[in-house]
Protein backbone atom coordinates (compact mmCIF):
# COMPACT_ATOMS: atom_id res chain seq x y z
CA UNK A 1 0.00 0.00 0.00
CA UNK A 2 1.28 3.09 -0.97
CA UNK A 3 1.53 5.71 1.73
CA UNK A 4 2.25 10.03 1.87
CA UNK A 5 5.53 10.96 2.27
CA UNK A 6 6.19 13.42 4.44
CA UNK A 7 9.28 16.18 3.85
CA UNK A 8 11.30 16.92 6.72
CA UNK A 9 11.87 20.78 6.04
CA UNK A 10 7.91 21.17 5.90
CA UNK A 11 7.41 20.36 9.86
CA UNK A 12 3.09 20.77 10.39
CA UNK A 13 1.67 20.71 13.82
CA UNK A 14 0.59 17.62 14.98
CA UNK A 15 -2.85 17.80 14.24
CA UNK A 16 -2.82 18.76 10.67
CA UNK A 17 -0.81 15.17 10.22
CA UNK A 18 -3.03 13.06 11.98
CA UNK A 19 -5.48 12.97 8.94
CA UNK A 20 -2.76 11.70 6.71
CA UNK A 21 -1.75 9.06 9.25
CA UNK A 22 -4.30 7.50 9.64
CA UNK A 23 -3.99 3.86 8.12
CA UNK A 24 -6.64 3.53 5.02
CA UNK A 25 -7.72 0.86 3.09
CA UNK A 26 -8.84 0.45 -0.17
CA UNK A 27 -12.04 -1.05 0.41
CA UNK A 28 -13.06 2.33 2.88
CA UNK A 29 -15.39 5.02 1.94
CA UNK A 30 -14.27 7.88 0.07
CA UNK A 31 -16.85 10.09 1.67
CA UNK A 32 -16.55 12.19 4.74
CA UNK A 33 -19.81 13.73 6.34
CA UNK A 34 -18.78 16.95 8.77
CA UNK A 35 -22.67 18.22 9.32
CA UNK A 36 -22.89 18.07 12.84
CA UNK A 37 -25.35 15.26 14.02
CA UNK A 38 -29.00 15.88 14.71
CA UNK A 39 -30.20 16.98 18.54
CA UNK A 40 -31.51 14.00 20.84
CA UNK A 41 -35.52 13.98 20.61
CA UNK A 42 -36.59 13.86 24.60
CA UNK A 43 -39.85 12.48 24.72
CA UNK A 44 -41.91 14.41 26.99
CA UNK A 45 -42.77 13.40 30.12
CA UNK A 46 -46.13 12.26 31.22
CA UNK A 47 -47.48 11.42 35.06
CA UNK A 48 -49.79 8.79 33.36
CA UNK A 49 -48.04 5.21 34.45
CA UNK A 50 -50.88 3.32 31.14
CA UNK A 51 -48.67 1.15 29.03
CA UNK A 52 -49.12 2.75 25.40
CA UNK A 53 -50.51 0.30 22.47
CA UNK A 54 -46.83 0.50 20.44
CA UNK A 55 -49.04 -0.28 17.60
CA UNK A 56 -50.67 3.16 17.94
CA UNK A 57 -47.62 4.71 17.04
CA UNK A 58 -46.07 2.79 14.76
CA UNK A 59 -45.44 3.83 11.20
CA UNK A 60 -44.96 2.09 8.23
CA UNK A 61 -41.77 2.11 7.48
CA UNK A 62 -40.08 4.60 4.07
CA UNK A 63 -39.57 2.25 1.37
CA UNK A 64 -35.59 3.14 0.90
CA UNK A 65 -35.66 3.68 -3.23
CA UNK A 66 -32.79 2.10 -4.35
CA UNK A 67 -30.40 4.17 -5.37
CA UNK A 68 -28.67 4.30 -8.69
CA UNK A 69 -26.82 1.47 -9.92
CA UNK A 70 -22.85 2.25 -9.35
CA UNK A 71 -20.46 0.01 -8.85
CA UNK A 72 -16.95 0.69 -6.38
CA UNK A 73 -14.04 1.30 -8.41
CA UNK A 74 -10.72 2.05 -7.50
CA UNK A 75 -7.17 3.48 -8.66
CA UNK A 76 -5.26 0.98 -10.42
CA UNK A 77 -2.30 1.18 -8.23
CA UNK A 78 -1.86 -2.99 -8.71
CA UNK A 79 -2.87 -4.54 -11.62
CA UNK A 80 -5.50 -6.72 -9.07
CA UNK A 81 -7.29 -3.95 -8.14
CA UNK A 82 -7.51 -2.58 -11.64
CA UNK A 83 -10.59 -4.22 -12.49
CA UNK A 84 -11.92 -4.67 -9.07
CA UNK A 85 -15.54 -3.61 -8.53
CA UNK A 86 -17.61 -3.65 -5.91
CA UNK A 87 -21.17 -2.87 -4.89
CA UNK A 88 -21.50 0.24 -2.47
CA UNK A 89 -22.63 -1.21 0.91
CA UNK A 90 -21.03 1.06 3.69
CA UNK A 91 -24.16 0.06 6.07
CA UNK A 92 -22.54 -2.97 6.53
CA UNK A 93 -21.07 -3.66 9.95
CA UNK A 94 -16.95 -3.72 10.18
CA UNK A 95 -16.96 -5.79 13.22
CA UNK A 96 -17.16 -9.37 13.95
CA UNK A 97 -20.34 -11.37 13.75
CA UNK A 98 -22.29 -12.48 17.22
CA UNK A 99 -19.81 -15.51 18.52
CA UNK A 100 -22.74 -17.33 19.98
CA UNK A 101 -24.91 -17.73 16.48
CA UNK A 102 -21.59 -19.05 14.78
CA UNK A 103 -19.52 -22.40 14.53
CA UNK A 104 -16.39 -22.69 12.80
CA UNK A 105 -16.49 -24.30 9.33
CA UNK A 106 -14.42 -27.52 9.74
CA UNK A 107 -14.39 -30.93 7.83
CA UNK A 108 -12.97 -32.77 5.22
CA UNK A 109 -16.22 -31.72 2.82
CA UNK A 110 -14.22 -28.41 2.48
CA UNK A 111 -11.90 -29.83 -0.14
CA UNK A 112 -15.35 -31.42 -2.26
CA UNK A 113 -14.43 -34.56 -0.58
CA UNK A 114 -17.19 -37.58 0.68
CA UNK A 115 -16.08 -39.42 4.30
CA UNK A 116 -13.75 -41.69 1.92
CA UNK A 117 -11.57 -38.77 0.44
CA UNK A 118 -12.48 -38.83 -2.67
CA UNK A 119 -13.50 -36.05 -4.53
CA UNK A 120 -17.66 -35.19 -5.74
CA UNK A 121 -17.37 -32.01 -6.57
CA UNK A 122 -14.35 -30.45 -8.45
CA UNK A 123 -12.87 -27.17 -8.29
CA UNK A 124 -13.23 -26.76 -4.56
CA UNK A 125 -10.82 -26.16 -2.19
CA UNK A 126 -8.51 -24.30 0.09
CA UNK A 127 -9.83 -20.42 0.52
CA UNK A 128 -9.97 -18.23 4.07
CA UNK A 129 -11.07 -19.78 7.11
CA UNK A 130 -14.78 -19.15 7.82
CA UNK A 131 -17.72 -19.21 10.65
CA UNK A 132 -21.41 -20.32 9.87
CA UNK A 133 -23.81 -18.00 10.79
CA UNK A 134 -26.99 -19.87 11.54
CA UNK A 135 -29.80 -18.44 10.50
CA UNK A 136 -33.54 -18.29 11.87
CA UNK A 137 -35.30 -19.52 9.03
CA UNK A 138 -38.26 -20.54 11.19
CA UNK A 139 -39.05 -17.28 12.63
CA UNK A 140 -41.78 -18.80 14.88
CA UNK A 141 -40.73 -16.45 17.58
CA UNK A 142 -43.38 -13.86 17.94
CA UNK A 143 -43.28 -10.38 19.41
CA UNK A 144 -41.15 -7.28 18.34
CA UNK A 145 -37.56 -7.40 17.40
CA UNK A 146 -35.32 -4.72 16.59
CA UNK A 147 -32.77 -4.57 14.02
CA UNK A 148 -29.58 -4.35 15.67
CA UNK A 149 -27.35 -4.45 12.63
CA UNK A 150 -26.94 -5.81 9.43
CA UNK A 151 -23.66 -7.72 8.57
CA UNK A 152 -21.72 -9.74 5.69
CA UNK A 153 -22.43 -13.34 5.39
CA UNK A 154 -19.15 -15.43 4.03
CA UNK A 155 -21.31 -18.10 3.29
CA UNK A 156 -24.27 -16.75 1.35
CA UNK A 157 -25.05 -14.16 -1.37
CA UNK A 158 -27.08 -12.28 0.53
CA UNK A 159 -26.86 -10.02 3.48
CA UNK A 160 -28.06 -10.69 7.16
CA UNK A 161 -29.59 -9.23 9.89
CA UNK A 162 -28.95 -9.31 13.47
CA UNK A 163 -32.15 -8.95 15.45
CA UNK A 164 -33.25 -8.62 19.35
CA UNK A 165 -36.25 -9.56 21.09
CA UNK A 166 -37.27 -6.55 22.90
CA UNK A 167 -39.10 -8.73 25.66
CA UNK A 168 -36.45 -11.95 26.22
CA UNK A 169 -33.52 -9.93 24.83
CA UNK A 170 -32.27 -12.90 22.52
CA UNK A 171 -30.74 -12.59 19.05
CA UNK A 172 -30.85 -14.26 16.11
CA UNK A 173 -30.02 -13.61 12.59
CA UNK A 174 -32.32 -13.47 9.58
CA UNK A 175 -31.76 -12.97 6.12
CA UNK A 176 -32.04 -9.25 6.19
CA UNK A 177 -34.69 -7.82 3.15
CA UNK A 178 -33.66 -4.56 0.60
CA UNK A 179 -33.02 -1.36 2.25
CA UNK A 180 -33.18 -2.96 5.47
CA UNK A 181 -31.14 -0.99 7.59
CA UNK A 182 -30.44 -0.96 11.74
CA UNK A 183 -32.91 0.33 14.61
CA UNK A 184 -35.87 -0.96 12.10
CA UNK A 185 -38.83 -2.62 14.02
CA UNK A 186 -39.64 -6.76 12.73
CA UNK A 187 -42.02 -8.72 13.93
CA UNK A 188 -43.04 -12.49 13.19
CA UNK A 189 -47.22 -13.07 12.42
CA UNK A 190 -46.20 -17.02 11.37
CA UNK A 191 -48.93 -19.04 14.01
CA UNK A 192 -51.55 -16.19 12.40
CA UNK A 193 -52.79 -15.11 16.09
CA UNK A 194 -52.46 -11.60 16.17
CA UNK A 195 -51.72 -9.49 19.21
CA UNK A 196 -54.08 -8.05 21.58
CA UNK A 197 -53.00 -4.82 20.85
CA UNK A 198 -52.84 -4.88 17.41
CA UNK A 199 -56.39 -6.10 17.67
CA UNK A 200 -56.89 -2.93 19.62
CA UNK A 201 -55.12 -0.36 17.70
CA UNK A 202 -57.32 -2.08 14.59
CA UNK A 203 -60.46 -1.00 16.81
CA UNK A 204 -61.39 -5.23 16.91
CA UNK A 205 -61.70 -5.36 13.20
CA UNK A 206 -60.33 -8.34 11.69
CA UNK A 207 -60.66 -6.90 8.30
CA UNK A 208 -57.83 -8.76 6.03
CA UNK A 209 -56.96 -5.39 4.31
CA UNK A 210 -56.95 -3.27 7.36
CA UNK A 211 -54.62 -6.19 9.02
CA UNK A 212 -52.45 -6.46 6.19
CA UNK A 213 -51.96 -2.49 6.64
CA UNK A 214 -50.37 -3.08 9.86
CA UNK A 215 -48.55 -6.42 9.76
CA UNK A 216 -47.43 -6.72 5.88
CA UNK A 217 -44.50 -4.58 5.96
CA UNK A 218 -40.90 -4.80 5.07
CA UNK A 219 -39.24 -7.79 6.87
CA UNK A 220 -42.34 -9.35 8.55
CA UNK A 221 -42.91 -12.35 8.68
CA UNK A 222 -46.57 -14.15 7.67
CA UNK A 223 -48.08 -16.80 6.48
CA UNK A 224 -49.26 -16.48 3.15
CA UNK A 225 -52.94 -16.44 3.55
CA UNK A 226 -52.19 -13.15 5.38
CA UNK A 227 -50.32 -11.57 2.70
CA UNK A 228 -52.14 -9.27 -0.32
CA UNK A 229 -52.23 -10.00 -3.69
CA UNK A 230 -49.46 -8.75 -5.99
CA UNK A 231 -47.11 -8.60 -2.87
CA UNK A 232 -43.33 -9.41 -3.59
CA UNK A 233 -41.96 -11.72 -0.76
CA UNK A 234 -39.08 -13.89 -0.28
CA UNK A 235 -38.16 -16.71 2.20
CA UNK A 236 -40.72 -18.71 1.02
CA UNK A 237 -41.32 -22.04 2.66
CA UNK A 238 -42.92 -25.37 1.30
CA UNK A 239 -44.78 -27.32 4.30
CA UNK A 240 -46.56 -26.22 7.19
CA UNK A 241 -44.65 -25.49 9.88
CA UNK A 242 -41.46 -25.92 7.69
CA UNK A 243 -38.54 -23.86 7.42
CA UNK A 244 -37.78 -21.46 4.04
CA UNK A 245 -36.95 -23.07 1.49
CA UNK A 246 -37.52 -20.93 -1.51
CA UNK A 247 -35.57 -17.02 -2.39
CA UNK A 248 -33.28 -17.11 -0.44
CA UNK A 249 -30.06 -15.99 -2.32
CA UNK A 250 -29.29 -12.45 -2.98
CA UNK A 251 -31.65 -10.12 -4.77
CA UNK A 252 -34.75 -12.86 -5.71
CA UNK A 253 -38.07 -13.23 -4.67
CA UNK A 254 -41.79 -14.18 -5.61
CA UNK A 255 -44.88 -12.86 -5.86
CA UNK A 256 -48.48 -14.01 -4.56
CA UNK A 257 -50.82 -13.71 -7.85
CA UNK A 258 -53.69 -15.76 -5.67
CA UNK A 259 -55.12 -16.12 -2.47
CA UNK A 260 -57.43 -18.87 -1.09
CA UNK A 261 -60.72 -18.63 -3.18
CA UNK A 262 -59.65 -15.67 -5.35
CA UNK A 263 -60.70 -18.57 -8.21
CA UNK A 264 -64.25 -18.87 -7.79
CA UNK A 265 -64.63 -15.49 -6.80
CA UNK A 266 -62.96 -14.13 -10.37
CA UNK A 267 -65.00 -17.31 -12.02
CA UNK A 268 -68.11 -15.47 -10.56
CA UNK A 269 -67.18 -12.28 -11.29
CA UNK A 270 -66.25 -13.15 -15.18
CA UNK A 271 -62.93 -10.62 -15.09
CA UNK A 272 -60.84 -11.22 -17.86
CA UNK A 273 -57.20 -10.58 -19.04
CA UNK A 274 -54.30 -12.81 -18.10
CA UNK A 275 -55.23 -12.62 -14.59
CA UNK A 276 -58.16 -15.11 -15.24
CA UNK A 277 -55.84 -17.08 -17.25
CA UNK A 278 -53.89 -17.41 -14.71
CA UNK A 279 -55.97 -19.11 -12.13
CA UNK A 280 -58.12 -20.60 -15.06
CA UNK A 281 -54.69 -23.16 -14.76
CA UNK A 282 -55.03 -23.20 -10.96
CA UNK A 283 -58.95 -24.00 -10.97
CA UNK A 284 -57.85 -26.87 -14.15
CA UNK A 285 -55.55 -28.53 -11.78
CA UNK A 286 -58.09 -28.70 -8.84
CA UNK A 287 -61.33 -29.28 -10.88
CA UNK A 288 -62.59 -32.60 -9.35
CA UNK A 289 -60.36 -32.60 -6.11
CA UNK A 290 -62.71 -33.81 -2.95
CA UNK A 291 -62.92 -31.81 0.33
CA UNK A 292 -60.15 -31.77 2.50
CA UNK A 293 -60.41 -31.99 6.55
CA UNK A 294 -62.43 -28.81 8.38
CA UNK A 295 -64.97 -28.95 4.75
CA UNK A 296 -62.33 -26.77 2.77
CA UNK A 297 -61.65 -27.41 -0.94
CA UNK A 298 -57.90 -28.10 -1.50
CA UNK A 299 -58.20 -24.94 -3.46
CA UNK A 300 -58.42 -23.26 -0.56
CA UNK A 301 -55.38 -24.77 1.20
CA UNK A 302 -53.15 -23.15 -1.23
CA UNK A 303 -51.52 -20.06 -2.42
CA UNK A 304 -50.61 -19.82 -6.26
CA UNK A 305 -46.74 -18.28 -5.95
CA UNK A 306 -45.13 -17.07 -9.07
CA UNK A 307 -41.29 -17.69 -8.71
CA UNK A 308 -37.87 -15.57 -10.04
CA UNK A 309 -37.85 -18.10 -13.32
CA UNK A 310 -41.48 -17.56 -14.34
CA UNK A 311 -42.85 -21.22 -12.52
CA UNK A 312 -46.02 -20.55 -10.95
CA UNK A 313 -46.35 -23.00 -8.32
CA UNK A 314 -48.71 -23.85 -5.16
CA UNK A 315 -47.95 -23.59 -1.36
CA UNK A 316 -50.00 -24.18 1.46
CA UNK A 317 -51.96 -21.60 2.67
CA UNK A 318 -49.71 -21.31 6.19
CA UNK A 319 -46.43 -21.65 4.89
CA UNK A 320 -44.18 -18.53 5.98
CA UNK A 321 -42.99 -15.88 3.34
CA UNK A 322 -41.07 -12.38 4.63
CA UNK A 323 -42.46 -9.43 2.95
CA UNK A 324 -39.86 -7.82 0.59
CA UNK A 325 -36.32 -8.56 -1.55
CA UNK A 326 -33.52 -10.38 -0.62
CA UNK A 327 -30.69 -7.75 -0.16
CA UNK A 328 -27.53 -7.29 -1.98
CA UNK A 329 -28.79 -7.10 -5.23
CA UNK A 330 -26.40 -6.16 -7.31
CA UNK A 331 -24.15 -9.17 -6.15
CA UNK A 332 -23.98 -10.71 -9.79
CA UNK A 333 -22.67 -7.11 -10.90
CA UNK A 334 -19.58 -7.40 -9.08
CA UNK A 335 -16.07 -8.23 -10.73
CA UNK A 336 -13.03 -9.69 -8.66
CA UNK A 337 -10.42 -8.51 -10.43
CA UNK A 338 -8.04 -10.99 -10.49
CA UNK A 339 -7.56 -15.08 -9.55
CA UNK A 340 -6.82 -14.79 -6.40
CA UNK A 341 -9.99 -13.38 -4.84
CA UNK A 342 -11.44 -16.64 -6.33
CA UNK A 343 -8.96 -18.65 -4.18
CA UNK A 344 -9.76 -16.84 -1.00
CA UNK A 345 -13.46 -17.83 -2.00
CA UNK A 346 -12.34 -21.24 -1.74
CA UNK A 347 -12.60 -21.60 -6.04
CA UNK A 348 -10.13 -23.51 -7.33
CA UNK A 349 -9.68 -23.29 -11.35
CA UNK A 350 -10.81 -24.71 -14.41
CA UNK A 351 -8.62 -26.36 -16.73
CA UNK A 352 -10.21 -26.88 -20.49
CA UNK A 353 -9.89 -30.78 -21.40
CA UNK A 354 -8.43 -29.74 -24.94
CA UNK A 355 -5.40 -28.70 -22.64
CA UNK A 356 -4.97 -31.68 -20.52
CA UNK A 357 -3.19 -35.06 -21.55
CA UNK A 358 -4.91 -38.36 -23.16
CA UNK A 359 -5.32 -40.06 -20.17
CA UNK A 360 -6.81 -37.43 -17.77
CA UNK A 361 -10.25 -36.05 -20.21
CA UNK A 362 -11.74 -37.47 -23.11
CA UNK A 363 -10.56 -34.07 -24.88
CA UNK A 364 -7.00 -34.36 -24.42
CA UNK A 365 -3.71 -35.53 -25.99
CA UNK A 366 -2.55 -35.13 -29.22
CA UNK A 367 -0.63 -32.40 -31.02
CA UNK A 368 -1.80 -28.62 -31.15
CA UNK A 369 -5.49 -27.44 -30.32
CA UNK A 370 -7.40 -30.81 -31.49
CA UNK A 371 -9.89 -32.83 -29.52
CA UNK A 372 -9.67 -35.19 -32.03
CA UNK A 373 -12.87 -34.94 -33.81
CA UNK A 374 -14.65 -36.34 -31.12
CA UNK A 375 -18.69 -34.58 -29.46
CA UNK A 376 -17.90 -32.28 -26.85
CA UNK A 377 -18.32 -35.13 -23.72
CA UNK A 378 -17.51 -33.95 -19.81
CA UNK A 379 -14.61 -35.38 -18.39
CA UNK A 380 -16.86 -38.89 -17.61
CA UNK A 381 -17.55 -38.80 -21.26
CA UNK A 382 -21.02 -37.83 -21.29
CA UNK A 383 -22.56 -35.32 -24.18
CA UNK A 384 -21.89 -31.83 -22.36
CA UNK A 385 -24.61 -30.42 -25.16
CA UNK A 386 -27.38 -32.97 -24.42
CA UNK A 387 -29.18 -34.57 -26.96
CA UNK A 388 -30.31 -37.40 -24.79
CA UNK A 389 -32.83 -38.19 -22.44
CA UNK A 390 -32.17 -38.52 -18.57
CA UNK A 391 -35.53 -40.05 -17.51
CA UNK A 392 -37.64 -42.91 -18.68
CA UNK A 393 -40.28 -41.68 -17.37
CA UNK A 394 -41.23 -37.60 -16.67
CA UNK A 395 -42.00 -36.65 -12.94
CA UNK A 396 -44.25 -34.71 -13.07
CA UNK A 397 -44.87 -32.12 -9.63
CA UNK A 398 -48.68 -31.81 -9.06
CA UNK A 399 -47.49 -28.46 -6.79
CA UNK A 400 -46.34 -27.18 -10.37
CA UNK A 401 -49.43 -24.76 -12.05
CA UNK A 402 -47.06 -23.52 -14.73
CA UNK A 403 -43.87 -24.66 -16.08
CA UNK A 404 -40.81 -21.82 -15.98
CA UNK A 405 -40.07 -21.11 -19.30
CA UNK A 406 -37.84 -23.29 -20.89
CA UNK A 407 -35.76 -22.85 -24.61
CA UNK A 408 -37.03 -26.36 -25.57
CA UNK A 409 -40.88 -25.24 -25.66
CA UNK A 410 -39.78 -22.04 -26.91
CA UNK A 411 -38.81 -23.51 -29.76
CA UNK A 412 -42.01 -25.63 -30.30
CA UNK A 413 -44.09 -22.68 -29.63
CA UNK A 414 -42.07 -20.62 -32.34
CA UNK A 415 -43.58 -21.34 -36.56
CA UNK A 416 -41.11 -22.81 -38.66
CA UNK A 417 -39.66 -20.59 -40.93
CA UNK A 418 -40.15 -21.00 -44.61
CA UNK A 419 -37.22 -21.71 -46.60
CA UNK A 420 -36.42 -19.40 -49.23
CA UNK A 421 -35.39 -20.69 -52.75
CA UNK A 422 -31.77 -19.60 -53.40
CA UNK A 423 -31.52 -16.75 -56.21
CA UNK A 424 -29.66 -19.58 -58.82
CA UNK A 425 -32.80 -21.42 -58.06
CA UNK A 426 -36.05 -19.03 -58.50
CA UNK A 427 -38.07 -19.19 -60.83
CA UNK A 428 -37.26 -22.75 -61.67
CA UNK A 429 -39.61 -26.02 -61.06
Amino acid sequence: MLQPRFHLRHILPLRTLLPYTTHRTYAEAQAHDHTPPPPLHVPPSSSSTEPTNPYDSTTRPEDTPDPPFALRSYKPRTPGVRHLRRPINDHLHRGRAYLPLTFARKGQHLGGRNNSGQIRVRHRGGGHKRRIRMIDFHRNAPGRHTVERIEYDPGRTAHIALLTNNETKEKSYIVAAQGMRAGETVESFRSGVLPEQLLQSLGGSRDAGMVAAKTAWRGNCLPLHMIPTGTLVYNVGLRRGGKAQLCRSAGTFAMVIGRPGDVERKKLNGAGGEEEEEEGVVEAENEGEEKAKGGKKKDELYVAVRLKSGEVRRIHRDACATIGIASNSNYNRRQLGKAGRSRWLGIRPTVRGVAMNASDHPHGGGRGKSKGNVQPVSIWGKLTKGGFKTRKKRNINRFVLQERPRRINEAKSQPKKKERAKPHLRGRK
